[in-house]
C-alpha cells in the first residue's frame, strides 16, 4: 500500500533549505514584489528556474518550494496594485487562452478530489491550482507587450547559458553543483550524476535529466526568433542558441532531442507558411494511412523513436495504448487503477496520458484546446505581420516553440520548473498577438503622413524601452502615440 503523502504528491515532514538560497530567493521576492515591471520578470524567471526544488518552507503542514515562494511574492505585486489603485489588467484581454487553461486546472482539481475524497487530495489540489495560476497569471501581467516578450526570451538565453555550463560541468566531473553543495531534500539523490548505458544524464537544477533537456529544446526556436527579430540581441541569442544544443546532449534523453527536432522541424518549414492547412491535413492523412496498412496501431511508431540510445520508447507507446484501451476507466474523472494495465504503467511520462489518466476527458480535452488556440493566435498574428519579414518570422519562431512543447509532452509530464518556460510562453503569445493587433489598428490614414505610431511601435519592440500600454484607455493610447 502506497503511503497518501506519497500518492498526492509526498513532501518533507521539516523544512529543508539552504540559508544562502532563502536569503537568495528573498531578495529576488522583493524584486519581484517591488521592483520595475521588467526587473520582476526576470528576477522571477532566474529564481523559479535556477534554484532546484527540494529546497522548502514547511509552513502549517503546507510545503512551499523556492517557486511557490516566489509566487507568493508575485502576488503581493498584484495585491499592491490593487491597493495603489492602479489595478491590473491582461494586456490583450481575457482570451481563449486564458479560458482553457483555467477549466483544465480547474476541472483536474475538482475530478481529483471526487476521484479520492480525501483531504489530502485537497489539499495537493489546491496546491496545483496555486502553482498554475500563481506562476501564468503572474507572467501575464509581467508580460504587457512585444518588448516585454523580447526581454523574457533573452532572461531565457541568460538562463539557459547558465543551466548549460552546470550541465557541462557535470558531465565533466559526474558532479551535480547545486544539488551537491545546497543540500536540499535530493542532494543524496541528485548529488552524482544519473547514468544511462555509460553515458552521463545531466539534471542542472530541474527534477530530472529530461526535464532538463526538455527547457533547451523547447527554448532553442524563441532564441532563433530572437536572433531574426533584431541584430542587437543576435549576440545573446547565438549563446542561448548553442547553450540549447549543449543542454539537449548533455540530458542524453531522446524526449528533449525528440522536441529539439520538432523545433527546428517547425522552424525550416517557414517557407510553407501560407500551406500550413495543407500540411495539417496532409500529416493527418498520413496517419490515417498508416493506421491502416500498420500490423500495429499507428501510436506504436512512439516505440521506435531512440534518439539518445537505451531510451524507454516502449514504455512511452504503451502509455498511450493502454490509455486509449482503457478509455472507458478514465473519462468522467480519471482512475486510480491506471499502474495496474501494465509493467511501469504508474510513470506517466507523456503530458497527454497524465491528464487524461489522472484528471478524465474535459482536463484532456482543454490541453488540447490549449494548444490549438495557441497556434490559432499565433497564425493569426503571424498573417498581420507579413509586410514585416522580421516581425513574421518572430511570430513563426514562437510557433516552432509550442510545436517543441508538443511533440515533447509524448515523452514527459512537466513536473518541476519546466512548467514556467511552458507558462510564460502561453503569456507570450496574447502580448505579441495583442501588440501586432494595436499596430494594424493605429496604422496612420493616408492623409496623416508618417505620425509616431510605426516608431511608437518599434521603439516598444526593443529591450530597455519602456512600451507604451495599448490597453488601459484612449487617452493612454493618444499619450503613447506622442
Amino acid at each position: 500500500m502506497i503511503p497518501h503523502n506519497l500518492i498526492f504528491g509526498g513532501g518533507v515532514s521539516q523544512t529543508i533549505v539552504n540559508p544562502i538560497v532563502l536569503v537568495v530567493v528573498l531578495i529576488l521576492g522583493l524584486v519581484v514584489c517591488f521592483g520595475s515591471r521588467r526587473n520582476a520578470l526576470l528576477a522571477f524567471l532566474a529564481g523559479a528556474i535556477l534554484i532546484p526544488q527540494d529546497h522548502v518552507l514547511l509552513i502549517g503542514g503546507l510545503h512551499f518550494q523556492m517557486l511557490r515562494v516566489l509566487i507568493l511574492f508575485g502576488m503581493g505585486r498584484m495585491l499592491r496594485s490593487i491597493v495603489t489603485g492602479r489595478g491590473i489588467s491582461l494586456p490583450g484581454g481575457w482570451n481563449n487562452i486564458d479560458r482553457a487553461l483555467v477549466i483544465l486546472n480547474v476541472f483536474t482539481a475538482v475530478n481529483g478530489v471526487l476521484l479520492w475524497q480525501q483531504g489530502g487530495m485537497a489539499i495537493y489540489q489546491l496546491s496545483g491550482l496555486y502553482n498554475a495560476f500563481g506562476i501564468y497569471f503572474l507572467l501575464r501581467l509581467l508580460i504587457r507587450d512585444q518588448g516585454d516578450v523580447i526581454w523574457a526570451i533573452r532572461g531565457f538565453a541568460m538562463i539557459a547559458v547558465v543551466v548549460a555550463a552546470l550541465m557541462g560541468y557535470e558531465q565533466a566531473t559526474g558532479k551535480n553543483p547545486l544539488y551537491g553543495s545546497l543540500g536540499g531534500s535530493k542532494a543524496n539523490i541528485y548529488g552524482s550524476v544519473m547514468e544511462r548505458g555509460g553515458r552521463l544524464r545531466a539534471t542542472a537544477s530541474f527534477a530530472h535529466p529530461i526535464l532538463a533537456g526538455t527547457f533547451g529544446s523547447i527554448s532553442l526556436p524563441l532564441f532563433v526568433g530572437l536572433w531574426w527579430q533584431d541584430k542587437k540581441n543576435r549576440k545573446l541569442a547565438l549563446l542561448g542558441m548553442l547553450a540549447s544544443v549543449v543542454i539537449a546532449l548533455a540530458a542524453n534523453s531522446s524526449t528533449a532531442l525528440m522536441g529539439f527536432v520538432g523545433g527546428v522541424v517547425a522552424l525550416a518549414l517557414w517557407p510553407l507558411r501560407r500551406w500550413t492547412g495543407a500540411v495539417r491535413w496532409g500529416i493527418v492523412g498520413t496517419l490515417l494511412a498508416l493506421h491502416l496498412v500498420m500490423k500495429a496501431p499507428v501510436w506504436a511508431l512512439i516505440g521506435r523513436v531512440d534518439l539518445a540510445g537505451g531510451s524507454s520508447s516502449y514504455h512511452r507507446y504503451m502509455l498511450v495504448d493502454q490509455c486509449i484501451r482503457h478509455f472507458g476507466d478514465w473519462w468522467m474523472v480519471g482512475t486510480k487503477s491506471y499502474a495496474d494495465w501494465g509493467w511501469d504503467m504508474w510513470d506517466l511520462s507523456n503530458q497527454y496520458v497524465a491528464t487524461a489518466d489522472a484528471a478524465g476527458l474535459i482536463p484532456l480535452l482543454s490541453l488540447v484546446a490549449l494548444l490549438v488556440f495557441g497556434f490559432h493566435s499565433l497564425g493569426k498574428a503571424r498573417r498581420m505581420a507579413q509586410r514585416e519579414r522580421r516581425q513574421e518570422l518572430f511570430v513563426w519562431a514562437m510557433s516552432a516553440a509550442l510545436f517543441a512543447n508538443t511533440v515533447a509532452f509524448f515523452g514527459i509530464s512537466y513536473f518541476d520548473q519546466t512548467i514556467v518556460a511552458w507558462y510564460a510562453l502561453l503569456a507570450m503569445i496574447p502580448a505579441a498577438a495583442a501588440y501586432l493587433h494595436a499596430k494594424k489598428a493605429h496604422k496612420p490614414r493616408p492623409s496623416e503622413g508618417p505620425v509616431a505610431v510605426e516608431s511608437s511601435v518599434a521603439v516598444a519592440a526593443l529591450p530597455g524601452h519602456a512600451a507604451p500600454n495599448w490597453f488601459e484607455s484612449d487617452k493612454d493610447l493618444e499619450i503613447g502615440l506622442r
